[in-house]
This record gives C-alpha cells, sequence and structure tokens, in this order.
C-alpha cells in the first residue's frame, strides 16, 4: 500500500519531528510513504478568512499534487478537514468536481487511517505517563472523528488517561481568530490551561499542533509545566517489536 503524506503547513514549518514519527509508524507496518513536493497550504486560513477566489488556486494546486495518491495521510485534524472540503468547493466546476471527490474519499488523518483503514489498534508503542488529550474542534466538529485517536491510545503501554474537564471547548487558537479577538482567545486557553492542570496530567497529547502549539505557549508564558506530544509521536514511542504485526490490507 501507499500513501502520500500531506503535512500541513505548522507541522512542516515548526515541528517537522511530527512527519518524521508518522513516515516511521506507517512503514512500520508495511506502508509505503511518499511525499509531493509540490504541496502546499491547504487554504484553510483565506478560506475562513472569506477569501475564497484567491484561494482557488491554492486549492488547484493541491488537487494537483495529491492527484495519483492512493490515499492522502494528513499529520492534522484540521488540515485534513479542510481539504475533504474541497468537493463542496468545487461543487459547481465541471472541471475539478470529480477530482475533489476523489480526494475527499481518499483523505484521512493519520489515527483514522490507521484506525478505520489498517485496522490497528496496538501499534506497539510505550509511554509510561499521565496523559491528557485535547480533543480539536475541527478534528471533532468537521472531520467528524472522536474515536481513533482514544481507542489507539487505550493501547499503549503504560499509558495513564485522564480526560479534560469541559473536553469540548475550544482552546481559543481557531487559526486567524487568535489574531483578530486576542482578548476572547486568551480567555479560552487560560480555561483550557486550568482543565489541563486539573487532570494533573504530566503530557498533554492531540492530533493537531496548531493547538499544542497554543495551549502549550501558555502554559510556558505561565510558566507551568506540560509536555506536549503530538498523536503520532505517542504512537511511535518506546516501541515493541514483538508487538507489531503488519496487516494484510497494508500489503496489498
Amino acid at each position: 500500500m501507499k500513501v502520500s503524506l500531506f503535512t500541513s503547513c505548522v507541522v512542516d514549518a515548526l515541528f517537522p519531528n511530527v512527519s518524521i514519527a508518522i513516515v516511521e509508524v506507517l512503514e512500520r507496518f508495511g506502508v509505503e510513504v511518499v511525499y509531493p513536493e509540490n504541496q502546499v497550504c491547504c487554504g484553510q486560513p483565506t478560506l475562513n478568512s472569506g477569501y475564497r477566489e484567491e484561494s482557488r488556486k491554492v486549492l488547484i494546486n493541491q488537487l494537483e499534487a495529491f492527484k495519483d495518491a492512493d490515499y492522502v495521510v494528513g499529520a492534522a485534524g484540521s488540515c485534513t478537514a479542510s481539504m475533504r472540503e474541497y468537493a463542496e468547493f468545487f461543487k459547481d466546476d465541471p472541471v475539478y468536481y470529480e477530482e475533489a471527490v476523489k480526494l475527499h474519499d481518499k483523505t484521512y488523518e493519520f489515527t483514522q487511517f490507521l484506525y478505520h483503514v489498517l485496522g490497528l489498534k496496538d501499534v506497539g508503542a510505550t509511554l509510561n505517563k499521565k496523559v491528557t488529550y485535547h480533543r480539536s474542534c475541527h478534528m471533532t466538529r468537521l472531520l467528524g472523528e472522536r474515536e481513533s485517536p482514544f481507542e489507539l491510545m487505550k493501547y499503549v503501554k503504560g499509558l495513564e488517561y485522564v480526560e479534560i474537564p469541559h473536553i469540548e471547548n475550544c482552546c481559543g487558537f481557531g487559526g486567524t481568530f487568535s489574531v483578530k479577538e486576542p482578548i476572547i482567545s486568551n480567555a479560552m486557553v487560560t480555561e483550557k490551561m486550568n482543565d489541563i492542570i486539573d487532570t494533573g496530567a504530566e503530557v498533554l497529547i492531540s492530533a493537531d499542533m496548531a493547538c499544542l502549539m497554543n495551549i502549550g505557549g501558555k502554559f510556558n508564558r505561565e510558566g507551568q509545566p506540560i509536555t506536549i506530544m503530538h498523536i503520532a509521536e505517542v504512537l511511535n514511542h518506546d516501541i515493541d517489536p514483538t508487538r507489531v504485526t503488519i496487516p494484510e490490507k497494508a500489503l496489498a
């Protein structure tokens, strides 16, 4: 099986270790990973700011970049949801609509791909830490994924999971929202930080590095200790090879 990796801007520019973890996990389970070098931003910041026509060239570029992919695996739930929305954007476009639908159908966030496509649960990881998980808005509400990260964490040996109070709440980042509404954004991330502190967790996990960057930055500014880890880093931590079984689908 071959997949094309979609990194997202934040991961590509600031957290390349996340992409490395994703590739290592996928390759460990027999998946061939390719990286289309002509990929760019998914267009979400400009789309959400109302610049729909101005975003068109960016979206078309992404369609072309991933046109030949069997599957597209995204490093961020938010950006993966954005790519899936291309079908709606191009719904009246006779040239690009069909390709946009194909992209929608073959695009998955990283944990979605492991759990729903490959059928994995135990990926052989170990993390002897008390952790909590930030359920990002776009992954939950737009991508509709509430299951895969939690199912995969259940099988991480040594991991003690404690749920964040008000888990449904936004961290206040929201991309351009944090710039346009800094006072409200800061109030939201302050609430999120305090809820995380209440769990007593040593590690904060999420599937969106933008959220982790925002929350981790707040912890840092307040002098509060926390370790942030993308879910891919957790699933690539301290691997026990005896627990790794390559699924038949990956060999197809």
